[in-house]
C-alpha cells in the first residue's frame, strides 16, 4: 500500500490550521509556522502519524473487530459513509445519539425495532392494518433509519473509533474514553490531543483532506480484514490436522487390540488417584497372579472344618448312656408289682 505523500497533503490543503487567537496550545508542537493570522501544520508530522495510525489499525481489525467511523459535520458526511461502506465498517453520519456506546443495549433495542417494522412491509402486515398505521410506521421506520442506518449491523462495541472533528464529537470521545476504545482522530489547531490515542495533526474542515486520510485508514481497514481471514483459515486447518492426528492415533490402537482403560483408586485420605492408562492384558495378568493367593487360604479352613464337625456328632451317644441306666432303674418296679400279686394270692 502506497504512502500519503507531502504533495498530496499540500494540494488536498491539509496544512491549514485555524486562526492563531483560536488555537489550543496542545497543538504547538504539530505547528510548522504562523502565516497571515493563520497556523501551518507540519505535513512531515502528519505523514508519520498517518502511517502509525493506518498500521494500528490494520493490526486491530486483523484481530476480528470493527472500527466505527464517526464525521456528522457537512465537509466529511458523504466521505465517512462512502469509505465505511467499501471497507465494510459501521458509520455514524447523521447525529450521534447519547449512549450509543454506554448504553449500548438501548441502541440495540430501537435497531429491533427498526428491523421488525422493515419485516413488518415484507411480510404483508401493511396491508392488513388502516392507512394512519402505515404512515405512523413509515415515519417511525424513515426517522429510526436516519440515525442507525450505519449501526444496524453492528452487534458488539467497536474495537475503534476513527473522528473528524473531535471538538464537535466531544460526546463520542467522552464515551470512548469511558470504555476504553482507542481513538483515531483528525485534530486541528483548535483541539485538545491530550484524550486522543492516535493523533493525525490536519485541518478537519477542508474536503479533500478529509478524503484523503479516511481513504488511507479505509485501505489499511482492508488489509486488516484479508488478515483475519488468512488467520482464520489457519486457525481452522490446524483443527483439522490435529483431528486427523486423534483419529488415526484411535484406529492404531484399535487395530493393535489393546484399548485403554482407565482405573481410578483412592487414597486412604478419600481422595480420587487416577492412574495412567493400562492395557487390558496387563490388567488380566494381574488378576491371574492375584487369585493363587487369595484362594489358598479358604481350602485350609474347610479343612479344618471338615475335621471338627464328626466330633461335634460324638456327643448325642454320650447323652444316650443314662436313658439305659432309667430302662435297668424300671425293671426293679416290675418286680415289686408281681410279688405284691403273690402275697394277694396267699391271703
Amino acid at each position: 500500500m502506497a504512502k500519503v505523500e507531502i504533495t498530496q497533503l499540500i494540494e488536498a490543503g491539509a496544512h491549514f490550521g485555524h486562526l492563531t487567537r483560536r488555537w489550543n496550545p496542545k497543538m504547538k508542537p504539530y505547528i510548522f509556522m504562523e502565516k497571515n493570522g493563520i497556523h501551518i501544520i507540519d505535513l512531515k508530522k502528519t505523514q508519520l502519524a498517518i502511517e502509525e495510525a493506518s498500521e494500528s489499525m490494520k493490526n486491530i481489525v486483523s484481530r476480528g473487530r470493527k472500527i466505527l467511523f464517526v464525521g456528522t459535520k457537512k465537509q466529511a458526511k458523504g466521505i465517512i459513509a462512502e469509505e465505511a461502506k467499501r471497507c465494510e465498517s459501521n458509520w455514524v453520519s447523521e447525529r450521534w445519539l447519547g449512549g450509543m456506546l454506554t448504553n449500548f443495549q438501548t441502541i440495540r433495542k430501537s435497531i429491533k425495532r427498526l428491523q421488525n417494522i422493515d419485516k413488518m412491509e415484507s411480510d404483508g402486515t401493511f396491508e392488513k392494518i388502516t392507512k394512519k398505521e402505515t404512515l405512523f410506521l413509515s415515519r417511525e421506520r424513515d426517522k429510526l433509519r436516519k440515525v442507525l442506518d450505519g449501526v444496524e449491523t453492528m452487534n458488539r462495541l467497536p474495537g475503534a473509533l476513527f473522528i473528524v472533528d473531535i471538538k464537535k464529537e466531544f460526546i463520542a470521545v467522552r464515551e470512548a474514553l469511558r470504555l476504553n476504545i482507542p481513538i483515531f482522530a483528525i485534530v486541528d489547531t483548535n483541539c485538545d490531543p491530550d484524550d486522543i490515542d492516535y493523533v493525525i495533526p490536519s485541518n478537519d474542515d477542508a474536503v479533500r483532506a478529509v478524503e484523503v486520510i479516511t481513504k488511507r485508514m479505509a485501505d489499511s481497514i482492508i488489509e486488516g480484514n484479508a488478515k483475519a481471514k488468512e488467520l482464520k483459515a489457519e486457525e481452522a486447518a490446524e483443527k483439522e490436522k490435529i483431528k486427523k492426528q486423534r483419529e488415526e492415533e484411535s484406529a492404531s490402537n484399535k487395530k493393535e487390540g489393546k484399548p485403554r482403560v482407565r482405573r481410578v483408586k483412592f487414597d486412604s485420605k478419600g481422595e480420587k488417584k487416577s492412574e495412567k492408562y493400562e492395557t487390558v492384558k496387563k490388567a488380566d495378568s494381574d488378576k491371574k497372579e492375584e487369585k493363587p493367593a487369595a484362594e489358598e487360604k479358604p481350602k485350609t479352613e474347610e479343612k479344618t472344618a471338615s475335621v471338627e464337625k464328626p466330633k461335634k456328632e460324638e456327643k448325642p451317644a454320650a447323652v444316650e448312656k443314662p436313658k439305659t441306666e432309667k430302662k435297668s432303674e424300671e425293671k426293679p418296679k416290675t418286680e415289686e408289682k408281681t410279688d405284691d400279686k403273690k402275697d394277694t394270692e396267699n391271703k
